[in-house]
This record gives C-alpha cells, sequence and structure tokens, in this order.
C-alpha cells in the first residue's frame, strides 16, 4: 500500500503561493523589451537601437537635436521591472538560495535607481545607479546556472553561458563608451537576462505544478493500491 499523491491547487494554503507570484514576476519582465521600442518610436532626432544607449530614451530635457517625449514610460520602466526583479526574487528565495537572491535583489534595486536618476540630469548619479546592475546579473546567472547544474543541467548550462556573454557584453558596452555599437553591446547585457530568468521562472511554475505528498496530519489521506 502506498499513499495516493495530489495536486496541489493554485493558492491553497502551503502551495507555496509566494513562490508562484515570484514566477511570475520573472515571467512577465521580458515584456521591459516591449518598452524600449514604444518610446524609442517616438523620439524625435532619430534614435538608433544600434548605436545609442537605453538610457537616452529617459532623458527629460528636450533640445532641437533630439527629444524623447515618452521619457516618463522609460524611467517607469526601468523602475516597475526593476521592481519586478527584487520581489521576484525574495519570493524566490528558497529555489535560488541567498547569494543569487542577494544579486537580484541588487540588480532590482539598481535599475529602479536608474530610473530616479535620468541621464541627462546627472550623468554620475546615473552611472552610479545602474553599475549594480551590470556587474550583478551576470554573476547571478552564473551562481544560479551552478546551483541548478544536477536537476536541470540544459537549463543551468544556458544560464552560465547567458551569464557569461552577458558580462561580457557589459564590459565591452563600458569599454565602447559612445562608440558605433554602444547600444547593441548594452541591449546584449540586458536582454538575455530576461529571458534566462522568465525561463527559470517557467520552471517553477512546472513544478509547483506536480503531485505533491499529501499532508500526514490535519488532512485526510487516501490509499492506493501499490
Amino acid at each position: 500500500m502506498r499513499l495516493a499523491r495530489r495536486r496541489t491547487p493554485w493558492g491553497s494554503p502551503g502551495s507555496g503561493r509566494a513562490a508562484r507570484w515570484g514566477a511570475l514576476a520573472l515571467l512577465v519582465r521580458p515584456a521591459y523589451i516591449a518598452t524600449e521600442l514604444v518610446v524609442a518610436a517616438a523620439t524625435r532626432g532619430g534614435y538608433s537601437f544600434l548605436a545609442d544607449s537605453v538610457s537616452r530614451l529617459g532623458e527629460v530635457g528636450c533640445s532641437a537635436a533630439y527629444c524623447s517625449p515618452r521619457h516618463e514610460i522609460m524611467n517607469g520602466s526601468f523602475m516597475g521591472f526593476g521592481a519586478l526583479l527584487a520581489g521576484g526574487a525574495v519570493l524566490l528565495s528558497r529555489s535560488l538560495g541567498p547569494w543569487v537572491t542577494g544579486l537580484l535583489v541588487v540588480s532590482g534595486l539598481s535599475s529602479v535607481a536608474t530610473g530616479l536618476a535620468p541621464l541627462d540630469q546627472d550623468a554620475t548619479l546615473h552611472a552610479i545607479a545602474a553599475t549594480p546592475l551590470f556587474v550583478a546579473q551576470p554573476v547571478a546567472l552564473i551562481l544560479l546556472g551552478a546551483r541548478m547544474r544536477k536537476d536541470r543541467p540544459r537549463l543551468a548550462g544556458t544560464l552560465v553561458a547567458t551569464g557569461v556573454v552577458t558580462g561580457a557584453a557589459a564590459v565591452s558596452f563600458v569599454l565602447a563608451a559612445d562608440g558605433p555599437a554602444a547600444g547593441a553591446l548594452e541591449r546584449l547585457a540586458l536582454w538575455p537576462v530576461l529571458v534566462g530568468l522568465a525561463a527559470f521562472g517557467w520552471t517553477r511554475l512546472a513544478a509547483d505544478g506536480r503531485t505533491e505528498p499529501a499532508p500526514a496530519t490535519g488532512e485526510s489521506r487516501t490509499l492506493a493500491p501499490g
């Protein structure tokens, strides 16, 4: 004889509701890319995804040469999606582990601070606010991949590779300064992280949907032939 296993419904007591919300927070974050497209489409004076930094989309001031009239959307996106990253990491801390959780919280708070310090208002403060994001995210992905290497080796390898690529792109972006490929390098440092963490969030939802043993106390158990 063995204990029958049951499926834990969404939102039921003890079903990991917090972890589900954390997974959803990571799953929706790739939508950030759409905000860049929307804001860039409204710029006046020309904007290049290849050469121009993301931060230019958040510039508050306008001139005859360049204006981003939807800068509020971009800066709000930095803050909103940064909050989702930090909050999602906290809610998934048991799966992520303390180091990855801490690094992702730092990354999320860095994104929030970036939105509060537009590039054209104080370039130095903006750089200070944004730097932790570029450092912490690649390291977090590499550590998360190492943590998952036994349970999900394919995803683990993808996360490690993504961490290496985004880290190298971040360094190249800094060295490129205002070079002709600066915008492309910055996005290579940022966009793959969104997809990698969303994939991790999906695995958490999938794992939560699997059957779990019924509790030994406080609930009835069903016996099934073994």
